[in-house]
């Protein structure tokens, strides 16, 4: 299904971008890794066989100089996954504005610049995947996460947008809206909350991170990358637009 497709992954070297790069490299994909952390990024990459690229995607350049990398490299891009990004939990008043305006670029201009980036080689070939990793919070609000809200609600609007634009050209553009996802930064802020709080690690996740859902255990990061596979195989090449939603139940009520 993935033979020979060339797909650009964002944040690739941990996480949940890292499940996806292993999957799909796994499947026959050309991937290209693109990451911050460089010693992470050289290891994960090497060991993949995959081509990677050190990228600051919260500047412009950068997104550039990623996709050029890969068009240079493999001479067309098939798929591209956006996974890069943060979190950062303060009230608004106390909020830092350049925090802010990291955190939309690198979550919501460096995705809406990648496709731009990436759209002339899927127009021309007729076929293309665009994957947003997006958030349960693209969907619904929580306090103090003003930044990270912002820019997966915007993310959403892009997700739709560039799917009706995609449609006539063959390129499909969705977004998956995970709950939470056990990833090493998660894992962190757990530690951070069962301190906080004074109880377990368990009582974090059900209590607190997952209060609002039905199923009260952390997605694997292997789930998202199926989910990614499918949007890009043939049973899902009528879905455009859409926001993929695995929250456990937490929008249901």
């Amino acid at each position: 299904m993935l033979q020979d497709k060339v797909c650009i992954v964002t944040g690739g070297a941990s996480g949940i971008g890292l499940a996806i790069a292993e999957s799909f490299a796994k499947d026959g994909a050309k991937v290209v890794i693109a990451d911050i952390n460089e010693p992470k990024l050289k290891e994960v990459g090497e060991r993949l066989g995959a081509a990677y690229m050190k990228a600051d995607l919260s500047k412009r350049e950068d997104c550039k100089a990623l996709v050029d990398f890969a068009l240079e490299r493999f001479s067309k891009v098939d798929i591209l996954i956006n996974v890069a990004g943060i979190q950062t939990v303060s009230p608004i008043e106390d909020f830092p504005e350049d925090k802010w305006d990291f955190m939309i670029n690198l979550m919501l201009t460096a995705p809406f610049l990648l496709t731009k980036y990436v759209w002339p080689s899927m127009k021309e070939q007729g076929w293309g995947r665009i994957i947003n990793l997006n958030s349960i919070h693209g969907l619904v609000a929580s306090e103090f996460k003003s930044a990270y809200v912002s820019a997966k609600h915007g993310l959403s609007g892009l997700t739709k947008t560039a799917g009706l634009e995609g449609g006539p050209y063959g390129i499909t553009v969705n977004s998956i809206c995970p709950a939470y996802v056990r990833t090493p930064l998660v894992d962190g802020q757990i530690a951070d909350q069962a301190k906080t709080h004074g109880i377990s690690k368990e009582e974090v996740v059900e209590k607190i991170m997952l209060q609002k859902a039905a199923v009260k255990k952390l997605i694997e990061p292997e789930t998202i990358a199926e989910v990614a596979k499918f949007l890009c195989s043939d049973a899902g090449k009528h879905i455009t637009g859409s926001t993929m939603t695995i929250d456990g139940g937490w929008t249901a009520g």
